[in-house]
This record gives C-alpha cells, sequence and structure tokens, in this order.
C-alpha cells in the first residue's frame, strides 16, 4: 500500500513499467533486479518486523530512482518512521522536500506541519496547515485538519532557533549623512563619530525556550532571546537579550498568551537600556485559510545614559496572515505605540504598517516586505528648532534555499533597505544592508 496514496496513478504506472528482472548473458546466469514495487514491499514487511534501520536502508537508495514519484514515496515513508523514532526534525527535512516538489502534496504537508509542532515550532506548523486548507481537501480531511488547527498547542518541553550571517552594512550606527546639526543658534558642526559608518558584521539572532504542562490545555512557557550585531569596532555593537515567561492558554476559538518580561540592551558594550515589560496576546483563527494575531504590550523603560529618556509606553499590534495557495501566503501588520518619557521632547506617538509575502518556488521560499511608519514626539529639545517627526520606509527581499539544506539549517540572503526622513538632521538616514548565513530549514 503506497503511504496514503500520494502520488497513486502516476507511481502505479511507474511500478507497472519497471523491469521485474534483467538476465545477465555471462555464463547463462539470471540475476533478479527488484522493481520498486517490489523494493517497497520488502521495506514494508521489514517495519512490521520492527527492523526499521534496514527498512530505510532500503528506503534511501529508492530515493535516488530516476523516478520523482517513487523518490518521494520513499521519502514521505522514511520520514514516517523518523517521526515513529521521535526524530520530528529529520523528518521534517524530508517531508518538506516533498511539499518543495509537489505543494498540492496533502498527506505529506499535514505530516509536516506534526512533524513541526512536534519540534515546538507551532508558527510554523500552523502556517503549513493553513497552506494545506487552501488546496482542494474532501470533507473528512478538512474538518481533520480544522481540529488539529483549533488544538495546535505545541508540548514539547525545550526547544531552540538560531540564525547566523555575515552582513555588509552601509550604516552601521543608524546616523545622518548630513555635516551640520541645525540648532535655533545656528548650524553645529557634526564630528565624524557623529555621521554614518559602513561596515561588515556578523548577526547572530537566537531564541530559546522551555515549557511545562499545568493542567490540561495549559502550559507555562519560559523564553530567552538574544540579538546581536557585532563589528570590528567594537564601539557599534549592539546586543539585546531578553527573557519572559507567562501561561499559554485555549480560550474559545483562540490560543491566548501573558507573559511579563526583561530586556537588557548593550550599545558600544556599554550597558544602554533595560526594560520590564507585562504583555497579553492572542492568536485566532479567522477561517480555514487565516490567523489573526493581536498583541498588546506595556513597558517600563530605564536608559542607561540619559534620564531624560526614562519611561513608560503602550504599544498595540495587529498581524492577519492568510494562505492564498499551498505555495504563497501573504500578511499585513499594523501597530500604534505610545511612549510618555520624563522630558516630553523624547515622549512620541508613533505608528507602523506593513504588508510582506512569502512564495515557495522549487526549493526556494521567497519573501519580500514593504514596512512604513512615522514618529512624532510631543514636543522639541530646547536647543532645536523643530519637534522629532519622521518618516520611515523599509524595503525587504529574502530568499532561502533549502536544496542546500544540511542538517536543517539552510543557506539565506536577505536584503534591507531603509530610509527615515526626520525633521531633525540628526535622526535623519538611510541604510543599505545585505545578509548571507545559514538560518531554520523551515
Amino acid at each position: 500500500m503506497i503511504g496514503w496514496q500520494i502520488f497513486p496513478t502516476v507511481l502505479a504506472a511507474a511500478l507497472i513499467a519497471a523491469p521485474a528482472a534483467a538476465t545477465s548473458p555471462q555464463a547463462g546466469r539470471t540475476s533478479a533486479a527488484a522493481s520498486p514495487a517490489e523494493m517497497f514491499g520488502l521495506a514494508e514487511r521489514l517495519v512490521d518486523r520492527g527492523r526499521y534501520d534496514e527498512a530505510k536502508r532500503i528506503l534511501r537508495l529508492l530515493e535516488s530512482n530516476p523516478n520523482r514519484d517513487v523518490q518521494n514515496e520513499a521519502r514521505f515513508r522514511r520520514a514516517t518512521l523518523l517521526i515513529k523514532e521521535k526524530r520530528p526534525g529529520d523528518a521534517a527535512v524530508l517531508l518538506r522536500r516533498i511539499v518543495d516538489d509537489r505543494p498540492d502534496a496533502a498527506p505529506a504537508r499535514l505530516h509536516l506541519a506534526s512533524a513541526l509542532q512536534a519540534m515546538g515550532d507551532e508558527r510554523a506548523a500552523s502556517r503549513e496547515l493553513r497552506a494545506l486548507r487552501s488546496g482542494d481537501l474532501p470533507p473528512t480531511v478538512a474538518k481533520f485538519v480544522d481540529r488539529l488547527s483549533a488544538s495546535l498547542q505545541s508540548h514539547k518541553p525545550f526547544g531552540l532557533q538560531v540564525e547566523l550571517s555575515a552582513a555588509p552594512d552601509s550604516n552601521i550606527n543608524r546616523a545622518t549623512r548630513s555635516d551640520t546639526l541645525g540648532t535655533v543658534i545656528g548650524d553645529f558642526d557634526l564630528s565624524d563619530e557623529a555621521k554614518a559608518k559602513s561596515g561588515i558584521g556578523i548577526a547572530f539572532r537566537g531564541m530559546s525556550y522551555a515549557r511545562a504542562s499545568l493542567s490540561e490545555g495549559v502550559t507555562i512557557e519560559a523564553r530567552s532571546s538574544v540579538e546581536a550585531n557585532l563589528y570590528r569596532q567594537s564601539e557599534f555593537n549592539d546586543i539585546a537579550f531578553d527573557l519572559s515567561l507567562g501561561p499559554k492558554f485555549r480560550l474559545g476559538p483562540s490560543n491566548v498568551r501573558l507573559e511579563a518580561g526583561a530586556t537588557q540592551q548593550w550599545y558600544g558594550m556599554r550597558s544602554y537600556q533595560r526594560v520590564l515589560r507585562l504583555g497579553a496576546g492572542a492568536s485566532i483563527a479567522v477561517d480555514p485559510v487565516s490567523r489573526a494575531q493581536v498583541d498588546l504590550t506595556a513597558r517600563k523603560v530605564d536608559n542607561r545614559l540619559n534620564d531624560l529618556q526614562d519611561g513608560k509606553g503602550i504599544g498595540l499590534r495587529l498581524r492577519y496572515e492568510r494562505a492564498l495557495s499551498p505555495s504563497l501566503l501573504i500578511a499585513g501588520a499594523i501597530a500604534a505605540d505610545r511612549f510618555s518619557a520624563s522630558d516630553d521632547a523624547y515622549s512620541t506617538r508613533s505608528w507602523q504598517a506593513g504588508v510582506s509575502a512569502y512564495r515557495d518556488i522549487g526549493r526556494t521560499t521567497l519573501s519580500l516586505g514593504v514596512d512604513v511608519g512615522g514618529v512624532k514626539a510631543d514636543e522639541r529639545l530646547a536647543l532645536l528648532p523643530f519637534a522629532r517627526r519622521d518618516r520611515l520606509t523599509r524595503l525587504q527581499l529574502g530568499f532561502v534555499n533549502r536544496g542546500l539544506s544540511v542538517g536543517g539549517f539552510a543557506p539565506m540572503t536577505r536584503l534591507v533597505i531603509e530610509r527615515n526622513k526626520s525633521s531633525v538632521e540628526f535622526y535623519d538616514f538611510a541604510r543599505r544592508r545585505l545578509e548571507f548565513g545559514i538560518t531554520g530549514a523551515f
């Protein structure tokens, strides 16, 4: 029996056409050449006897068959064995390969979602289920997918995600290229240290978590994350470390998360600011192919370099994702923030809006995003003629090539272009950044 009959018509034709035996002319002896159907049958019998390693060796041989459908059937069967052996990461690599070749392979995508859930990557699992639901599914399968989507909440006790890249950057300090700063008493010359610097750095992003079940449907989760941009000139190093803790539970159609967290940021290897926050978020299934996320956060900021920038803030963010097809996802987000500082010149109202799209093309995922935003200060600094008013535009283009993935990691390239126009020259900057590195293959 072919695993869930992923490719029944084409595969059946391939198996019927395959030769059952070849005759050697030497010494009149006959050597048997097993057909794919016979090899699949042998692998199935080995599985029934619990001899998984031998079955996987046969399936690896079938993965090199010139017929792509035979390859994918072998990958699917080996992935199911890896899932039984509690190796979801290895299984996900194989299943992702099938989905890359056949975006409409519903059983493979469903198993991929289950593997991602077992790995603790709920967001990726949910995305695969929405992609699956955007296709044509039998009613019974569609209902099963909906139930799985509704109950999606991973219980893997530990998890880790990392991304590492080299990053040439035209403006590592997000500073102005202007030579002067306009003030109420005339233009001040800016030193070279206050102007834009280019450089090549190392970018690292990592996230780990641990979770434990408190009761049926309720877990408590601790998360830590670090983001670092490191340069040869250490005075431009930017490092942030974050810790959070809180419960996750289901409330009606929503998965709800509450958390308390703290962030420590260093700039130039000196303590820059500390942030304490309380947050609440909900992920809501709008329909079978769409999901909305709402997050509300309150924070207290302690700026270690300037007490006038200490204060409290509150932010709201909404995000909507929709699968248009098994290989195309679009998303939109909007956010608003209010920060009240000790000095009104540092108190701000800000907003941001953006759209993005993710498209699988073979074994490559292409992503494109555009964001715009604005910042407005309550008052001007005494020395400046105008209150700060910014308008930011950001373009991001990325590629992840899973064809070269090793150990669950794949090479990625990301281009970021930013332009911030400001009424205060000090905040007016342009930036181009190109990242080459590795990231998770999912």
